[in-house]
């Protein structure tokens, strides 16, 4: 048998074991991977070892793809555009932090200057998995800092994706280049535009198309595929393969399909993720954690302390409360799995010194176990930091607001507009210009390179070129006419056009150089496709932008395109937001679904007497149950496991109810389970039995004794149901059925 199914067979049965060792001491399942690769890995001689590193190196790097594309699943860029600039910028902060503390630490100990970077990478991102598992133990999932906590974390997620391709382009070019860095970031944020705009225009129409024929099984196979699709294309561009399948998962993630591919993947994830952190385990060297003892020490503290510390002011200056600040910061003091992927990029690229990867292990494991007791220590501390910094809060928020109204004053003395209106206005132009603008390389490079070559073949080189610039221009000019008109007309622009001034002047040259964007476009088409001189092919260009711009049948295409891709971004939301409460898009109040989990706690009870009115802040406008709608319920109404309640709250509260109906649900007690487990037993009736001359209408032996008797036993052996008027006799062999402690009882009345 090949050595790779062997090796994939050993370690899974030793991760088994160690992780229900874990389960049971109710430590995090990662760090039971962890271990079990530790035992099963070539660095430990007391056991029994895989035998190809190489092969355990493969599926780890499945296992890493597929963590990347189920966290794609869970992202939406809507979620980080609701979020608002606080997380962003609390996420920046920390990390940008830690990045710099983990580069102090490097440099205290002399370590390399590649060293350094990737160090700082992984010491910047704390563990998603770590800290859910921790809030779910704690019970504080529920809390008001808890959902800023998740928030930073799903972001710093997004960000370290950035940070494993700015890493990679560093370790290709090996110089830290303010140019080069430019240039990598530029080509990033290029092909994860283009790559998420191509499909969520394209992916979302083939799912629809297909959708008869698309099955769980086919589902799953289809999003697998497109998984590796993207995946392969990323590493052919120079990319890591994972950054390739988080940008299909952000993809998948605004389908209608989204919650089926994430049921259907994540037995995949479960496994080859438990495979990649095993294999994190493998790389742990005891000889090296006794030689780098005092470097873990140091990067452990520099971990807890950093993250105490930057972590609680970043929260601090973003939300300005010291006790949620306190609350959040102490609860990042970890780092786990992007630290792995990070230092295992390293390894990949040969960039790293050896020592690095176990060593960020083994202070990802003591960071670990530390979470708990830091997150219980952050409301004492916090105690205490307000008593010293309250006053100075107080006197801080005062000047803020001096400061407010006199800008507020400023602005009407002067009638200034308000900020808000030009924000939108260059809001919607950037993010429409560089949208458009990506389309518009990524379709001209394509026609410049493939259309070109067959109209020459077909045509001749110089009619070819021609011929080839019509067809390049009527694939972009869509494209162009929107950068160039769209926007020019919404009611910002009116309103700040109506104020006159420098606004109406402002805006003016913006249109301006948006014309001007859009004929460089053109030029640069006709410049590379034709031999004029260039004064001839500036008038072509303007020709041509005039024709595009005038153009009826490009103004359809344009707005059609558009519009597409709107409704397959929103196409999830408008399924989830019902019908009647799009009316309430923009206001406070939202409708939204809430399910009820298999071992809810609320099954069973009444509306009455769950009251989520007075507990949660909120209404239930209907309850949907197998399909059928009960609208308006009313107080006696009961809720069951499966239903689904339609909730009128605000946004906030419809997520935090959402979290509560997952947390409100009963775990079995398996220690007392043999207390209330059925079973079944045969009784004989003896001549003094109560039972005798009576039948089961007589006796009732549901009410009675809490039992139920299934049958008599006959001579032959053979058991047959009884009849409900059927008389017992002196011999007869009666099964019943019922609890234990009800049965015993029973045999000892009858």
């Amino acid at each position: 048998m090949s050595p790779l199914i062997t090796d994939l067979a050993y370690i899974l049965v030793v991760a088994s074991i160690v992780t229900i060792i874990f389960k049971r001491l109710r430590q995090p399942l990662v760090l039971g991977y962890i271990v079990a690769g530790f035992l099963a890995g070539p660095h430990m001689t007391y056991t029994p070892s895989v035998s190809s590193m190489e092969g355990i190196e493969e599926w780890s790097e499945l296992g890493v793809i597929f963590l990347m594309f189920t966290l794609g699943l869970e992202f939406s860029f809507k979620k980080i555009v609701r979020m608002g600039m606080k997380p962003i910028l609390t996420a920046v902060m920390v990390m940008f932090s830690m990045i710099g503390v983990g580069g102090m630490v490097a440099s205290l100990f002399g370590w390399p200057s590649m060293d350094k970077i990737f160090l700082g990478g992984m010491l910047s991102m704390s563990s998603t998995t770590i800290i859910y598992k921790a809030f779910d133990d704690l019970g504080l999932r529920t809390k008001r800092f808890a959902s800023g906590v998740l928030s930073v974390l799903i972001l710093e997620d997004i960000l370290g994706i950035l940070l494993m391709v700015v890493l990679s382009a560093l370790a290709v070019s090996r110089k830290f280049e303010g140019t080069e860095l430019i240039k990598s970031l530029l080509q990033l944020g290029f092909f994860l535009m283009l790559w998420f705009m191509v499909g969520i225009y394209v992916v979302p129409l083939i799912l629809r198309k297909a959708k008869q024929y698309i099955n769980s099984e086919t589902l799953l196979v289809v999003s697998v595929g497109l998984c590796f699709l993207l995946a392969v294309m990323a590493s052919s561009v120079g990319y890591s393969p994972a950054f390739g399948a988080f940008m299909m998962g952000s993809i998948l993630a605004e389908t209608l399909e989204a919650e089926s591919i994430e049921k259907s993947v994540s037995s995949l994830r479960d496994l080859f993720g438990a495979v990649f952190f095993v294999s994190v385990g493998m790389m742990v060297e005891p000889s090296v954690l006794t030689q780098y003892w005092l470097p873990i020490l140091v990067l452990t503290l520099a971990v807890v302390l950093g993250q105490m510390f930057f972590g609680s002011l970043s929260f601090f200056v973003t939300s300005g409360d010291v006790k949620i600040a306190l609350s959040s910061g102490f609860s990042m003091v970890q780092i786990g799995e992007f630290a792995f992927i990070i230092a295992g990029l390293g390894q990949e690229l040969d960039v790293t010194s050896q020592f690095l990867y176990p060593v960020v292990v083994a202070v990802s494991i003591i960071t670990t176990f530390l979470t708990p007791y830091i997150i219980r220590l952050a409301p004492k501390v916090s105690v205490q930091v307000e008593e010293v910094l309250n006053p100075r809060i107080r006197e801080s928020m005062k000047k803020q607001e001096e400061l407010a109204s006199v800008l507020k004053s400023s602005l009407q003395k002067y009638q200034l507009p308000s900020v808000q209106p030009w924000r939108q206005f260059i809001k919607a132009i950037l993010l429409q210009t560089a949208a458009f603008l990506t389309i518009s390389i990524a379709m001209g490079m394509f026609s410049l390179s493939a259309v070109l070559s067959l109209c020459q073949s077909l045509f001749g080189e110089t009619y070819g070129q021609v011929v080839c610039c019509v067809i390049t221009l009527l694939l972009l000019s869509p494209s162009i006419r929107a950068i160039v008109v769209r926007k020019n007309r919404n009611k910002n622009v009116h309103y700040l056009r109506s104020l006159g001034g420098i606004n109406r002047m402002m805006i003016e040259i913006t249109i301006f150089f948006k014309v001007l964007i859009g004929l460089i476009i053109v030029y640069n088409v006709v410049e590379y496709l034709s031999s004029l001189w260039w004064v001839w092919n500036v008038l072509l260009s303007i020709v041509a932008l005039v024709l595009i711009v005038m153009s009826r049948a490009v103004k359809y295409v344009s707005i059609r395109m558009e519009r597409t891709f709107k409704q397959n971004l929103r196409q999830r939301e408008q399924r989830t937001t019902l019908g009647y409460g799009r009316k309430l898009r923009g206001k406070d109040l939202q409708i939204g679904r809430v399910g009820v989990p298999k071992h809810s706690l609320w099954s069973g009870k009444t509306l009455a007497q769950l009251h989520f009115g007075k507990t949660d802040n909120l209404h239930i406008a209907a309850i949907i149950r197998a399909g059928y709608r009960i609208n308006i319920p009313g107080g006696s109404h009961r809720i069951y496991p499966g239903d689904e309640l339609e909730v009128v709250a605000g946004r906030e509260t419809i997520e935090a109810m959402r979290i509560r109906s997952e947390q409100d649900v009963v775990e079995p007690n398996r220690s007392n389970k043999d207390e209330y487990s059925m079973s079944i037993i045969s009784i004989k009736l003896s001549e003094s039995s109560p039972l005798i001359g009576k039948s089961l209408q007589d006796v009732d032996f549901r009410t009675k004794y809490h039992c139920m008797v299934v049958g008599v036993e006959e001579a032959n052996g053979h058991i047959g149901l009884i009849q409900s008027r059927r008389r017992f006799a002196k011999g007869d062999i009666v099964w019943v059925v019922g609890e234990e402690a009800d049965l015993s009882m029973l045999g000892m009345v009858i």
